[in-house]
């Protein structure tokens, strides 16, 4: 954690959990690109905690690969997005209204163990810092408390 993220944590307001009407109304994304079930932990300006209800049901599933079901990476990374995206806006708060949060850049992508349908995936995101309108993140993705992916990222907030 570096200094700016330190201060941060230092007087970041926790916020009560997300569920997904209010994940709803604070990104644009919806089935089947909707990749974040609930936020059970926002410290403005600091941290997130989503988490993800992996399901055979889910369509990708079809193709991926149908005799041994894994959650493709690109997907977990969304999900790691996603989550980084409700944090923005709940920090940024009415000033969010009308915005997108953009990828960037992804960096360090690291695949550690397959995530399967039954798995209960945590994204765990940190905000390192912020200039302007761009927000870099780290992210590790956590079933049953191992890391299974990890990620840097970068992304820009415009408006619609």
């Amino acid at each position: 954690m570096d200094a700016e993220t330190a201060a941060g944590a230092a007087t970041s307001e926790a916020v009560e959990a997300f569920d997904i009407a209010q994940i709803m109304r604070a990104i644009p994304h919806r089935y089947p690109m909707l990749l974040v079930d609930r936020v059970v932990e926002v410290r403005k300006n600091v941290s997130a905690v989503g988490i993800k209800n992996v399901t055979i049901n889910e369509n990708y599933f079809q193709g991926h690969f149908p005799e041994h079901p894994v959650m493709p990476g690109v997907l977990i990374i969304e999900s790691m997005a996603q989550t980084a995206a409700v944090l923005v806006v709940e920090t940024l708060g009415p000033e969010a209204r009308g915005k997108l949060v953009y990828f960037m850049t992804v960096e360090n992508a690291k695949f550690r163990k397959p995530v399967v349908p039954g798995d209960q995936m945590r994204v765990h995101v940190v905000k390192e810092r912020q200039r302007g309108n761009i927000w870099k993140f780290q992210a590790e993705a956590k079933v049953d408390g191992k890391v299974v992916a990890e990620a840097n990222y970068a992304a820009m907030i415009l408006d619609r």
